[in-house]
Formats: structure tokens, C-alpha cells, sequence
């Protein structure tokens, strides 16, 4: 599925499959640190839509083109919806957040390789990722309040503080200063640093490793983490819990696994 060169100057979202089974989904406008342009929105949403039933592809790895990841809105583009009407203007702020949910919703994992600024709705795009692997050029920083805006948007107060805490979130959210990768790793915002220039192959490494499981318990692990920020109570997440492995110990490639663990070979799976 690799792009031409002469596609990548005219797409913003380029596809290719590195690996069998691994999506690789790059933004392409480095030339504004892959800012989110109304093509490149619509490109995207198109790309994740289409993903929804895709059964070849099991891992999508999400990157940007150049330097950065994705630096947010291109504000420069945008600047003459500043007068539009209240439903435009509420149109293109649910149009950029319905990317979080989308995401979190696709069946397979997203590895988010993180290898240069991501800011404000780039930092949407890497929070709501399953894994975030970063360079040690990356940068994150929740910059809407910067701009004049409620420091809270596109899914950010949400998720930010499930993966760091509701205190470290209060200080990035209310000031909107930069961190550099060190301080993302230390903070538990990133799984891991890759070296300069590896951090696409770091995460088709992880991604290899997580094809090696069913397709099925992968699909429910990634569903019911997602689920689990949201139930109540540890009873309400065991239920959740006990119902799913029933479900997928019901399944052939659960057969497969064992069968393949006490025979010491590789296990086939099937998806069935």
C-alpha cells in the first residue's frame, strides 16, 4: 500500500504496510509540523473509517512526516473561521474531537510514534492512542490556553489524567508548557523512548509483538481497557472482566494457544 512520490505532495495522510497486518499511517504536512489543515482532517477521518473493518490489519502505528508529530490546528488556515457563524465553528470543533473517540473505538491497537512536537489536538491524537512511543526530539504540551481558549478540549482534561494523574494534569493543563520526552517517560505520558530516527521502528517492533497474540484477545483487551476508565467500581470491572474471558475461551484460536504452549511451537491463529 506504499504512496508515490508524486501522491505524497498532494495527500496528507499517507498509508503503507511496513509489516503484515501493521498499518502505517503518516501525516504529511511537514512543512507546518503536520498542523491539522481541513484536508488533512477529512483525510484522517476517512483512513480511521475505513479501518473499522478491515480484518488484514491488526496494528496501526499513527506518525507524522518531517519533524513533528502534529502540531494542532493550523491556525493560519483556520484564521477566517474566527468570524464565522456558531454552528461552523461547532461544526470544525467536533469534527477535530470525534477523532478521540474514533480511535479509541477502532478494533485495533494504535501505537502512536511520537517523533517531534505534538500540541494541542496532536497531543489529542497521541493521548488517545493505546501506546505512545517517543523520540527524544518529541515535545507535548496541551496548548490551547495559550491561545486564549479553555485549556480543556479535544478529549485532553479526559484522558490526560488517567494516564498521569489529575495533579500533574492541573499544571500542564492550566499553564500549557512544553515537556521534552524525558520528562513524558518519567511522568508515565510515554511507554518508552526510542533513539533518534527509530522511534517508527520501535513501534513496528511493538506491534510485531502484539500480532503474535489471537486477533480476538486483542481486540478485547484493548476494548475492555478503554471500558475500564469509565466503570465505577472494582466489582463492575471484574463482571466486565468474567464475561469477556468466557466469551474468548469459547473461541478456536483459544484452543490454538494452548495446544500450541504444551506442543512448544508457535500457535496459527485463524481469528475464529
Amino acid at each position: 500500500m506504499s504512496a508515490s512520490p508524486s501522491e505524497d505532495a498532494a495527500t496528507t495522510v499517507i498509508q503503507s504496510e511496513p509489516l503484515p497486518g501493521v498499518r502505517l499511517i503518516e501525516l504529511n504536512r511537514p512543512h507546518r509540523l503536520n498542523a491539522m489543515s481541513t484536508d488533512l482532517l477529512r483525510e484522517l477521518h476517512e483512513a480511521l473509517d475505513a479501518l473499522t473493518d478491515d480484518t488484514a490489519c491488526r496494528v496501526v502505528v499513527l506518525t507524522g512526516r518531517g519533524r513533528g508529530f502534529c502540531a494542532g490546528l493550523d491556525l493560519v488556515e483556520h484564521e477566517g473561521n474566527r468570524d464565522g457563524s456558531p454552528q461552523s465553528r461547532l461544526w470544525l470543533q467536533k469534527h477535530i474531537a470525534a477523532l478521540v473517540p474514533k480511535l479509541r473505538a477502532l478494533p485495533q491497537p494504535v501505537i502512536a510514534a511520537v517523533n517531534g512536537p505534538a500540541s494541542g489536538g496532536g497531543l489529542a491524537l497521541a493521548l488517545a492512542s493505546d501506546i505512545r512511543i517517543a523520540a527524544p526530539s518529541a515535545k507535548f504540551n496541551a496548548s490551547f490556553v495559550r491561545i486564549g481558549l479553555s485549556g480543556c478540549d479535544i478529549g485532553v482534561s479526559w484522558l490526560l489524567p488517567r494516564l498521569v494523574g489529575a495533579s500533574r494534569a492541573f499544571e500542564l493543563l492550566l499553564t500549557g508548557r512544553l515537556i521534552d520526552a524525558a520528562e513524558a517517560d518519567r511522568i508515565g505520558l510515554v511507554t518508552r523512548i526510542a533513539p533518534e530516527g527509530e522511534v517508527v521502528a520501535a513501534a513496528l517492533e511493538t506491534g510485531r509483538a502484539i500480532i503474535g497474540n489471537s486477533p480476538m484477545g486483542v481486540r478485547m483487551t484493548k476494548e475492555v481497557m478503554w471500558s475500564q476508565l469509565e466503570v465505577s467500581s472494582l466489582v463492575a470491572g471484574l463482571d466486565l472482566e468474567n464475561r469477556t474471558q468466557i466469551m474468548t475461551s469459547f473461541t478456536e484460536d483459544h484452543g490454538e494457544a494452548v495446544a500450541a504452549f504444551l506442543a512448544r511451537r508457535a500457535p496459527v491463529f485463524e481469528d475464529r
